[in-house]
């Protein structure tokens, strides 16, 4: 989570700060509670009034007593109904404190949504401006973002770059050219970017906002919003939680932590523990200064605090370079949350690329966020064929019988971020294959063409086409050789939520030509098995 451009050497200052929360309006004042007053013996009181007859002070004083009296009575003998009409959340404690018998049950919260989630994004003057089409290929106009840099940006002929250049509010950071920094070759930036929590609450009144969750990450990371809210949806946003994912290289782990979230892969922090950081991030700056990174330094100040990080998988760091398809053709069941440092990769569509790449996987995305890159394996007996897909980006089809556990090791196609001091690589997962293996011995690979969709939410059927990719490069079997186009069928996928991960099947379906295969995916039966043979 660094950016190379240098800190600030002058106070704050801000390009712009648009406010992307409308201010709603107050409400007017209370009035005063009107306090009770007895009638005067010289006016007629409201029960004289109402009787047509005189009652005397005391008489009433006892009468009005003596009602107040049946009535605590009455409630404390007769509890409301368990069985009560639902109401607003906003009732709920009400109901849960006046009923003795009703559990003990905390408020319910709707659901998360765009409008809880507050996005601060670590950029520079230099490469914001190249960043925008990244950026925007997951952010819309409801989503609350700031993006912050280290001064104004300009363009390389050092104009400054106008206010609407840019879709979204991006401020510089405060000058944090006072603290200490002594990682040798490190990039002071880490010390601006640990700071923007502290900046995001400090400029935003969260108090009058609905934000439960504050997400950092960089401008070259990309979040996929639809998994991104159902993953946090699974925590108490009220309750302290620091979630994200560690690097995929041993190396880059054990030099700077394996319990913190990397930057690059996104960072979440309930609010109630965003705000307790924000007051204590500069003293934490203080203390650690001869960490590399802003990530280092957050879970260091969290680590102060007591708070540990939750694992979630579907957050990728990314510390690779060259070709990732081994890594994307592999994706754990957990659903894709964000993908980092294209720019420090091959195209991950090799006949486009890296932007137009990055859109075309968005678009099935887009259709089935949470199939995003799930990995299906199937069986076409009659052919002798095992059918690998990662859906909506690529599908492996491996001449003879290949058994699942085997193929969810993941295609070592890529190297790594940072080499060992002996050249090793190790892996925070199980790889297989090399990079210097005989490419006749690979499998025949398609990558995705199109996709349409029809019908409407969980019934959405979609069907994603997938070409070949240097057809005929060996001498494979004929029933490989020939196979030009394969076309999958699915049915949108369901929320995870209170469902436990289960990966689905698929079937081959019969065809009277080599030339195109259709599958079918589907839920596995009860029992059922992923072999070729059972």
């Amino acid at each position: 989570m660094e950016v190379t451009s240098p800190p600030l050497s002058s106070p704050t200052s801000k390009i712009k700060f648009q406010n992307p929360f409308p201010s709603t309006r107050e409400s007017p004042p209370l009035t005063s509670t009107p306090h009770l007053t007895f009638p005067s013996s010289s006016s007629p009181s409201i029960l004289s009034m109402a009787a047509g007859s005189h009652i005397s002070r005391l008489p009433l004083f006892l009468f009005v007593l003596s009602f107040i009296s049946f009535f605590l009575l009455y409630n404390n003998f007769h509890p409301p109904p368990l069985t009560s009409p639902l109401r607003h959340s906003s009732d709920t404690s009400r109901d849960l404190s006046t009923s003795s018998t009703s559990p003990l049950l905390l408020p319910s919260t709707p659901s998360l949504s765009v409008r809880h989630i507050l996005f601060g994004i670590a950029s520079s003057s230099r490469s914001i401006i190249h960043r925008i089409p990244l950026i925007s290929l997951w952010w819309d106009p409801s989503v609350r973002l700031f993006v912050f840099v280290d001064s104004p940006p300009r363009t390389r002929s050092k104009r400054r770059i106008e206010e609407n250049r840019f879709p979204f509010p991006v401020l510089v950071s405060a000058n944090a050219s006072h603290f200490p920094y002594t990682f040798k070759r490190g990039l002071r930036s880490g010390i601006r970017v640990a700071r923007i929590v502290k900046e995001l609450i400090e400029r935003t009144d969260i108090s009058k906002k609905e934000v439960r969750w504050i997400v950092l990450g960089d401008d070259d990371t990309v979040f996929i919003l639809t998994n991104l809210l159902e993953t946090l949806d699974k925590y108490d946003w009220r309750q302290w939680h620091y979630i994200g994912s560690r690097s995929e290289m041993w190396s880059q782990n054990n030099d700077h932590g394996f319990d913190m979230a990397y930057g690059g892969g996104g960072i979440a922090i309930s609010l109630p523990l965003a705000k307790v950081l924000a007051r204590n991030i500069d003293s934490c700056i203080e203390r650690y200064h001869y960490l590399f990174g802003s990530d280092g330094r957050i879970s260091a100040c969290l680590a102060e605090l007591g708070v540990q990080i939750t694992h979630e998988h579907g957050f990728h760091q990314i510390d690779m370079h060259g070709d990732i398809s081994g890594l994307l053709s592999s994706h754990p069941l957990n659903p894709l949350v964000s993908l980092h440092h294209f720019d420090q990769v091959d195209p991950i569509f090799p006949f486009l690329n890296r932007s137009a790449s990055v859109a075309h996987l968005m678009t099935s995305v887009r259709r089935d966020p949470r199939r995003a890159l799930q990995k299906t394996v199937c069986y076409d007996r009659p052919r002798n064929r095992t059918v690998s897909i990662a859906w909506g980006y690529s599908i492996s089809v491996f001449e003879g019988n290949k058994l699942l556990l085997d193929l969810l090791a993941v295609d070592k196609t890529f190297w790594p971020w940072v080499r060992g001091s002996n050249g090793e690589e190790v892996y925070m997962f199980n790889t297989r294959g090399s990079r210097r293996r005989d490419k006749c011995k690979d499998p025949a690979v398609f990558y995705l063409k199109n996709i349409v969709s029809s019908g409407s939410g969980d019934k959405t059927r979609i069907e994603s086409s997938y070409s070949r990719y240097m057809p005929g490069w060996c001498l494979w079997t004929a029933s490989v050789k020939n196979l030009r186009l394969i076309s999958v069928r699915s049915q949108r996928m369901e929320r995870f939520k209170d469902k436990p991960l289960r990966r689905h099947c698929c079937d081959v379906l019969p065809s009277s030509t080599e030339y195109k295969m259709k599958v079918d995916i589907r839920e596995c039966k009860e029992g059922e098995l992923v072999a070729m043979y059972t």
